[in-house]
């Protein structure tokens, strides 16, 4: 069964909350979004959603959870809090067959259900802002790659997940995640939209998994050993950040001079200029020197 809450009304969350004897926790980041409008959006976003295998993090008390159970997909939802857990178990979505809820910190259940059953088709969530990067970098970092994620994110992380080489939002974030997808900024939305009301902005980012990564998987260890070496202290040069990093470690000073002369890199450079085809052909060369 699927209630049927008023969500928009910030007095009935607390009504609710009260009734239940707790509140929203600063700790873990919660704000609820109010606008229907936005849930649907979002979660039109995801379509086909019928009898798609989808993960959401951090469901709160079910808001964004209803829409995609509508839309027909099997909703695995990872939740922290106790208390939205027993809203969502005993009055959210009680013997909905689609709807599997996972209690605990999702950055150490998840690993677990996906050991078991692979990857979902679908990841999203409105990612608290305190843990939001961390989250998706563990899916990265442990190749769980769905078809398609969307987030709600912290604005600021949204764009660093979708820059481009030469911005400063270009970053090993933004690096980890075009590996393998697409990243597409959708929408942004006001504090307004949320109960209650962050100080920040906030966006919808969308990834799509490319058909073929960037980076080839038996390249990649070096790659992202490489691109973590050069944005360590940004406002190094990638020669100072390469002799201090791991690949220094490896290679030594002289090593590290000859690579970036054979990758046409100036020591001067600052990692934020370098593009996808500097940093594979960098991760090449120190490749081939480890051999």
């Amino acid at each position: 069964m699927i209630w049927d809450f008023p969500y928009d009304s910030p007095s009935a969350i607390i009504e609710l909350l009260e009734r239940r004897g707790f509140a929203a926790s600063k700790k873990f980041g919660q704000n609820f979004l109010i606008s229907a409008p936005i849930r649907q959006r979002i979660a039109a976003s995801m379509e086909p959603l019928q009898d798609a295998k989808l993960w959401e993090i951090g469901p709160g008390l079910g808001a964004l959870t209803r829409e995609l159970l509508l839309g027909g997909a099997f909703v695995t939802a990872f939740e922290i809090d106790h208390g939205f857990c027993s809203i969502l178990r005993e009055e959210a979505f009680p013997e909905e067959e689609r709807f599997r809820l996972i209690e605990g910190d999702a950055l150490k259940t998840w690993p677990a259900v996906y050991e078991k059953e692979g990857t979902p088709d679908i990841i999203c969530g409105n990612l608290p802002y305190n843990v939001g990067s961390i989250c998706i970098a563990r899916f990265l970092e442990s190749q769980c790659l769905p078809a398609m994620m969307v987030f709600t994110l912290q604005k600021e992380v949204a764009d660093r997940l979708g820059a481009h080489a030469g911005s400063k939002a270009w970053s090993t974030l933004s690096i980890l995640a075009q590996v393998d997808y697409e990243v597409t900024q959708l929408f942004t939305i006001k504090g307004g939209a949320f109960f209650p009301a962050p100080q920040v902005e906030s966006a919808v980012v969308r990834l799509t998994k490319r058909g073929h990564p960037q980076v080839p998987v038996s390249k990649r260890t070096v790659f992202l050993e490489v691109v973590s070496d050069l944005f360590t202290q940004r406002r190094k040069t990638v020669r100072n950040n390469l002799l201090q990093g791991k690949t220094g470690a490896r290679h030594g000073k002289e090593g590290v001079l000859e690579a970036l002369a054979l990758a046409s890199i100036a020591e001067s450079e600052r990692a934020e200029k370098l593009d996808f085809e500097q940093l594979l052909r960098l991760s090449q060369i120190f490749q081939e020197m480890g051999k």
